[in-house]
């Protein structure tokens, strides 16, 4: 490795174009100075400069050197300033669950970096422990509190080639018969069969799965058709997205931090931004 130091001498030598004058400005002997580019040229196995009675040329080896060694003894001047500066910025674990709007996300993560630009921010898995969640008002904790952000609404998603693609509204009772996969977990599914069940109709339940992610997969593969939130089939073209005749049904997506712990410094700084302006 080489000795910053040498790179040091030698950009003073580069730029003062003489050993006296390099040697002055570095506050070392001139011997010292000379003895240092000895071992810098013997350690890069090339001549850097031609030394004459007014001063030393640069040689073309010289001036390949001189950016990059430019480069690194100026990062490493900075190294200390950077490492304060990373110990002194503001840090955000935000545990994020999936099958989100990947625009709205993006758009939320935005607004996080315009509002606390230095910010130190970490995105988890939504089963791992940090300082804030972003997830379903439905799934907030008893010791949490809930900050709503943005809405999704429910659509009845269908493959291009289904005959629902074309229309604009579907009435409850077209559902009669539909092969339909189910996601046990979801409000949505279980309000749909139950109203169902009401007007005695009922769907073909040809698949179950536990995400939204893989009902769309399940709906695109043509196994059947499905409920699924807007934000998440947004940028899907092979799906259509039909309303559905009846209550609205929507999931509402928020910020879920603890009520009596302390907060981390950055979240308090960002709960009033977020409060204010809630996403559309």
């Amino acid at each position: 490795m080489l000795d910053l130091r040498l790179l040091r001498f030698f950009i003073a030598i580069y730029e003062q174009k003489n050993i006296t004058a390099a040697a002055e400005r570095c506050h070392v002997s001139q011997p010292s100075l000379s003895a240092g580019l000895r071992q810098l040229e013997e350690s890069l196995g090339d001549n850097l400069f031609l030394r004459g009675k007014k001063g030393v040329e640069a040689l073309p080896a010289a001036h390949y050197l001189y950016p990059h060694a430019v480069k690194l003894v100026e990062e490493a001047r900075r190294l200390p300033e950077l490492f304060r500066q990373k110990a002194s910025r503001a840090r955000l674990n935000l545990a994020v669950m999936p099958d989100l709007s990947k625009r709205r996300l993006a758009a939320l993560l935005q607004r996080i970096q315009q509002h606390l630009p230095s910010l130190d921010l970490t995105l988890s898995d939504h089963e791992t422990p940090a300082d804030c969640r972003l997830t379903l008002d439905v799934l907030r904790r008893e010791d949490e509190i809930f900050l709503p952000l943005w809405e999704e609404d429910y659509v009845l998603c269908v493959p291009a080639a289904h005959p629902f693609a074309r229309r604009e509204q579907v009435e409850l009772h077209e559902l009669q018969d539909q092969d339909f996969i189910e996601c046990p977990p979801c409000e949505a599914h279980q309000q749909t069969l139950g109203l169902l069940a009401c007007d005695r109709l009922t769907l073909n339940l040809v698949a179950k799965a536990q995400s939204k992610g893989l009902v769309m997969a399940l709906v695109l593969a043509g196994v059947g058709i499905s409920f699924l939130p807007d934000g998440l089939v947004e940028d899907e073209p092979a799906l259509r997205c039909v309303p559905l005749a009846g209550p609205r049904m929507f999931r509402r997506i928020g910020l879920c931090y603890p009520a009596r712990q302390t907060l981390s410094p950055a979240l308090v700084a960002l709960i009033p931004e977020l409060a204010a302006r809630p996403a559309s």
